[in-house]
This record gives structure tokens, C-alpha cells and sequence, in this order.
């Protein structure tokens, strides 16, 4: 298989035509639909494509720093070890850096790359990775109570992000997005509330993002943590996300991991591994087959991995890399 990235200009043309001519959503030819029915054409190209790689192909992806110099510091290092370069790239809202996330998420998505977003923030939406963890939602039945001062407050820090979003969305660029990951964990805020707060609050947000922002242009990842406790009770519904994700920094449970997110539910959801140190080798994702796997960044990449492992993952036949041949618009 050689590398490819990405959606050919046929493709893309293709699937515009059918959606003005008939009006038609087209589900992916691994039965996999989005949960907005009114998704943008870019959106479900970009969404037939990662699911069509279930078995096929595994996409390559890797989260971003911003404090080490460059903002291409992994991407750098993985292209230095073997001349390639993943396909997805990760972001992050935190602090408050929507202009600067953009900014770069547009040059990616012009180079002919997939964004991802997430977005580490305490509970009045800003701030960064600690106050993820310092900080709660005093009262959880009144914040997600619409007419309360705790929920205008709550969906006031809320649309920061949609905001910034709809700037992409301008541009034609469809996003992986990412919220309250790791929820089933108890480390961050929106874990707090238990399962049924979480549910709400995921709900709250994609209904605020979808039906009032009429953001069109995301694919909501459902991002597990690697706990594995109890998953169903957490789950949202379909109608909710688009893929269902974990992550680990353990490499050695990956199988068990993936075995539990295919269990989350009967429909057919691309799964994703959206955060680990270690990277998955060829074998490993033979045995489990993630539509995409996503490195974190600076020393998970490169403590963990040598150059000679990269080398040989990003020149797998299995792994799909950057290319110059296919374009994402």
C-alpha cells in the first residue's frame, strides 16, 4: 500500500455532486454516519475517509507543543528520523489560545493535514492543564439548569470555543473536536459530576455547538480515558459523537483498550487511540485495528521512542503519512 493522504480531488467532487444534486448525506462504505445531519461536504468527506480505513490503513497523528522552541518540534523530530509526517496534527485551546491554535491549524489543513482539537481548561473555560484538575462546578444541578446564573455562566465560558471554531468552519475546515476527554477519569472537572452530569454537560455542549452555534464543520471524538470501569454508563448515545476514542500511556494494554471502546456500543463508531507515549508498532495495530493513533507531545514522543522505532512506523505500508499527492479541500 503505498502512502496517501487524504482525499482525492475526484473524491471531493464527487461527493459535492451528490449532496447538491439530491441532497443525500452519504454514510461511509463502513456504515458509520454523522451524528449532525447537516454537516458540512469537507466534514463528510473527512469522516468517510477515517472510517474507511477500518482494517485498510491507520492514520498517523501527533499532539503539538508550543513552548519548545517551535510549534513543530514533534513534527520535526518525527520527519528527521524518517522523512515523513503524520497526517494529524493535535491542538489545544488551552489558555485561551484561540488565535494562535487557528493560525496553525489553518497552515496544517493547507499543507493538506487533519486537525484535532482539545481543550484543557478549569471550569470557567480558560486557564490551563493544572486548573483542569483544581477546579469543579459548585453546584452541578443548577449550572446545567438552563435559566440559572451557574448555567449562563457555564455556557458563556462554553462558547469561547464555538466561537473559534466558527473560524475554522469559515475557512472550510472540518475538526476532529475533542472536549472533556479522559472523562471517565477522576483527575479532571468534568469527571466530577459523576456519569450523569457528564452526559449532560457532553450534551449541553454538542446541542450549543450544533442547534445554536450551527457549527457544522466537527466530528465529535468521544475520548475515554484508559480505566476501562464501566464505559456504557458514560456513553452519551449515538446521536451524541462520531468517534469513540481512549487513550493510554500503558502500550501493553491496547488491546484490551480497544476491545472495550468496540463494546461501548453496536453502531458502527471509528475508533481512535488519541493519546499515547510509546507509539504502537505494525504488529499492534494488526492485532487492533484504530482508525487513527495520535503521539502526545515532547517527551512522550521522544523518551519513549526511538528514532529508529519511528522510522520504521511511519515507513509501515499499514500507516498512512503526509503526502504531497492528495489534498483535504
Amino acid at each position: 500500500m503505498k502512502k496517501r493522504i487524504l482525499i482525492p480531488v475526484c473524491t471531493v467532487l464527487i461527493v459535492i455532486a451528490i449532496h447538491l444534486i439530491i441532497g443525500f448525506i452519504p454514510g461511509s462504505p463502513k456504515g458509520a454516519y454523522l451524528s449532525n445531519q447537516n454537516s458540512s461536504t469537507e466534514t463528510i468527506v473527512l469522516y468517510d475517509y477515517i472510517a474507511d480505513t477500518e482494517r485498510n490503513a491507520v492514520i498517523s497523528g501527533q499532539q503539538e507543543s508550543t513552548w519548545m522552541g517551535s510549534a513543530d518540534y514533534e513534527t520535526d523530530y518525527i520527519y528527521e528520523a524518517s522523512g515523513k509526517l503524520p497526517v494529524i496534527k493535535g491542538f489545544d485551546y488551552m489558555n485561551d489560545d484561540f488565535d494562535g491554535v487557528n493560525e496553525r491549524a489553518i497552515k496544517w489543513h493547507e499543507k493538506g493535514g487533519i486537525v484535532t482539537i482539545c481543550w484543557h481548561c478549569g471550569s470557567d473555560f480558560s486557564g490551563e492543564w493544572k486548573h483542569c484538575k483544581e477546579t469543579d462546578i459548585a453546584d452541578w444541578e443548577k449550572a446545567l439548569t438552563e435559566g440559572t446564573e451557574e448555567y449562563e455562566k457555564l455556557v458563556s465560558g462554553m462558547d469561547k470555543g464555538a466561537r473559534a471554531l466558527k473560524e475554522l468552519e469559515a475557512k472550510g475546515i472540518p475538526v476532529l473536536w475533542r472536549p472533556f476527554h479522559e472523562f471517565d477519569g477522576d483527575w479532571f472537572w468534568w469527571s466530577r459530576g459523576g456519569s450523569e452530569c457528564f452526559k449532560k454537560l457532553w450534551k449541553l455542549m454538542y446541542d450549543r455547538y450544533t442547534n445554536y452555534h450551527g457549527l457544522d464543520n466537527l466530528i465529535w471524538v468521544l475520548g475515554y480515558s484508559h480505566k476501562m470501569q464501566n464505559v456504557k454508563d458514560w456513553y452519551p448515545g449515538d446521536e451524541y459523537c462520531d468517534i469513540i476514542g481512549a487513550d493510554t500511556y500503558d502500550i501493553k494494554i491496547i488491546h484490551k483498550l480497544y476491545r472495550k471502546m468496540k463494546g461501548v456500543t453496536d453502531a458502527p463508531k471509528p475508533l481512535c487511540l488519541h493519546e499515547c507515549g510509546e507509539n504502537p508498532t505494525e504488529k499492534d495495530l494488526k492485532i487492533s485495528p484504530w482508525n487513527y493513533f495520535m503521539t502526545w507531545h515532547t517527551e512522550y514522543l521522544t523518551d519513549t521512542n526511538t528514532p529508529e522505532e519511528i522510522k520504521a512506523l511511519y515507513n509501515s505500508e499499514l500507516v498512512l503519512t503526509m503526502s504531497e499527492e492528495y489534498i483535504s479541500q
